[in-house]
């Protein structure tokens, strides 16, 4: 074995840059937070010579002549200072490595100057060494980095095509605008345009910039905080009738910081559960602001990943913020059932996956009961524990009034549906689609779908649903392994009005059925609970829920009166989701009466 000796520094800085510089888009995220973190308000990329030769320069504060050969060293930074800073930063970047990386694996040149100096300084450096020399130019900092990994071969072939790299770069960007609008950002390739936001500090309007102006008329904005804990969330999401066929349009921030955290998504997902079909995702901008101090940054050399001092806080916190954004009512309203329900239902379900999650996340495996940053840290690793009905704090937490039973049923009272207006009902499409006249244009409701999410969503806000008993009932045969199914989930299907009795081992009988399906064919319910089902015996309780839904609205290609499409579009107006049913299929859709009028070559 050979004898240990000291690595020289360049060799030091290139297995640094192993681990903060994996592509081109690793060069760009470094540079550009550090525009944003030097109170850059206007940001301009420029890539070229296929994504090895990247060019950024912002309007930011500069970096002092005398500090500027100390910011290409190792760990030097002006961002923390002292051991506790690392528990409060505020900043994007602070561990000091990304110019020292960057300069180990490409030559780059900087140009810098200060507001307190007439002259700037121009910066060169290759294979880790610095010259200096004084310069004209405005105020601010350039970077121009060039011939990336030209030193190491092994990385360069690595690489994707050009194309494929400057994807991953735009994707960044991208990300970057949404979480900084008070910044100009603009990117260029080979000299072209291809983004550009305007810096107005409008949320909305960067999301319009880099999407379109269609995604504005589906969004919802999200806005929630405690005080008491110091949270607040704010952000947008699309309602589940706009859906995407990735989680790319999943935009999470902690405190304006690019994330990819997984409780975050877990929440996401959890919130939309029901609402988009399997496959399907929302585009979602959203920023949690959190006390620095309650959140760990400092877990990977890339920042992307985090840990949280009370996981099970933040995911109900995003999570209820979400439901109560897409909801129809007020979140104070209804919001503290669904939140229990969801939480009950995600401690069962998913306690395994999300200590999966984290694992993966910090790619370390978690033995004990301290997260693995610091011997001196008091975040705790909080087994995912949820509220039950006697605790006290998802009132306070949530600052929301508790919702009693009464109310609860209040949603869906008459009262409520008999207040709504009158609708212009033109007529039914293939005695299945009602067509209604709105000012702005034509919309169609498909009427077994829209009674579905009725019926849906009044079933889980009762207690205790109206049966009808059976006189007699035929015995109904079922395999082995569904008898045994059955038996062990009797008290839910009980729960929602099904009585259910075995004759034998392998044949059962229904004693009692909920009253809105008791003239549906018996074989026929059980025969669909049990495909819905499909062996897996997770969420059953929704499975009979839905497939209860199903079965009581009205059926497609069933003609209706006036009056029963006046009925389904009422209480379709009161649900809490009017998106979407159960099974994630959209309800509506609205063709603008201006499209219609152009289609006919009509002014309006």
């Amino acid at each position: 074995m050979a004898r240990i000796k000291q690595l020289s520094k360049h060799l030091i800085n290139q297995i640094a840059a192993g681990e903060v510089i994996e592509r081109p888009a690793s060069v760009v995220k470094e540079l550009v937070e550090n525009s944003v973190d030097a109170g850059a308000k206007k940001i301009s990329i420029e890539i070229t010579n296929d994504c090895r030769n990247i060019r950024v320069a912002d309007n930011g504060c500069g970096i002092h002549p005398d500090d500027i050969v100390l910011a290409f060293s190792k760990h030097a930074t002006s961002k923390i200072a002292t051991d506790e800073d690392l528990y409060s930063i505020t900043t994007l970047g602070f561990r000091g490595e990304a110019l020292s990386s960057i300069i180990s694996i490409a030559k780059l040149t900087c140009i810098t100057r200060t507001n307190d100096f007439e002259t700037g300084t121009k910066v060169k450096c290759e294979n880790s060494e610095v010259s200096q020399v004084e310069t004209g130019c405005a105020v601010g900092t350039i970077m121009e980095v060039k011939d990336l990994f030209y030193n190491l071969p092994a990385r360069l072939k690595f690489l994707r095509n050009p194309n494929t790299e400057f994807s991953y770069i735009q994707e960044l960007v991208q990300s970057l605008a949404i979480a900084h609008p008070e910044v100009a950002l603009e990117l260029k390739k080979n000299g072209k345009t291809a983004l550009k936001t305007s810096g107005q500090n409008y949320l909305l309007q960067t999301i319009k910039e880099i999407y379109s102006a269609d995604v504005a008329d589906h969004l919802k904005e999200i806005k929630r905080e405690d005080p008491s804990f110091g949270l607040k969330i704010t952000g947008y999401v699309t309602t589940p009738d706009y859906t995407r066929s990735s989680k790319k349009g999943y935009h999470t921030y902690i405190n304006s910081r690019t994330v990819k955290c997984p409780i975050f998504q877990k929440a996401i997902d959890t919130a939309y559960k029901n609402l988009i079909a399997n496959g399907k995702y929302p585009l979602v901008v959203l920023n949690l602001e959190i006390p620095p101090t309650d959140v760990d940054v400092n877990v990977h050399p890339t920042k992307k990943e985090v840990r949280y001092k009370n996981i099970n806080q933040i995911f109900n916190f995003i999570m209820t913020a979400i439901t109560g954004g897409l909801s129809n009512f007020s979140p104070a309203d209804n919001l503290i059932n669904d939140f229990k329900s969801n939480a009950i239902e995600f401690e069962k379900n998913n306690l395994a996956s999300i200590s999966d999650l984290e694992k993966t996340a910090s790619n370390t495996e978690i033995k004990e009961n301290v997260l693995p940053f610091s011997s001196s840290s008091n975040f705790t690793k909080f087994d995912v524990e949820y509220p039950t009905e006697s605790a006290p704090q998802v009132k306070t937490f949530y600052s929301t009034p508790k919702v009693n039973e009464t109310e609860q049923k209040q949603i869906f009272s008459p009262t409520t549906i008999q207040n709504c207006e009158e609708e212009n009902i033109i007529g039914q499409y293939k005695n299945t689609y009602i067509l209604i006249e709105k000012e702005d244009g034509l919309e169609i409701v498909d009427q077994h779908i829209a009674e579905e999410r009725y019926i849906y969503e009044k079933l889980k806000a009762q207690k205790e649903p109206t049966s009808q008993l059976l006189f007699l009932s035929d015995a109904l045969a079922v395999t082995p392994t569904e008898a045994e199914l059955i038996k062990e989930n009797l008290n839910k299907f009980e729960k929602f009005g099904y009585g259910i009795e075995f004759t034998s081992e392998n044949q059962l009988k229904f004693t009692k059925l909920p009253q809105m399906i008791a003239k549906v064919n018996l074989q026929e319910i059980l025969t669909d609970i049990l495909e819905n089902i499909e062996g897996d015996i997770d969420n059953l309780e929704e499975k009979i829920l839905i497939t209860t839904s199903c079965k009581a609205a009205v059926k497609a290609g069933q003609k209706l009166s006036t009056w029963q499409m006046q009925e389904i579009i009422k209480k379709w107006r009161t649900t809490k989701m009017p998106y979407t049913c159960p099974h994630g299929r959209p309800i509506t859709k609205t063709i603008p009466h201006k499209q219609i009028a152009g289609f006919f070559q009509r002014q309006s």
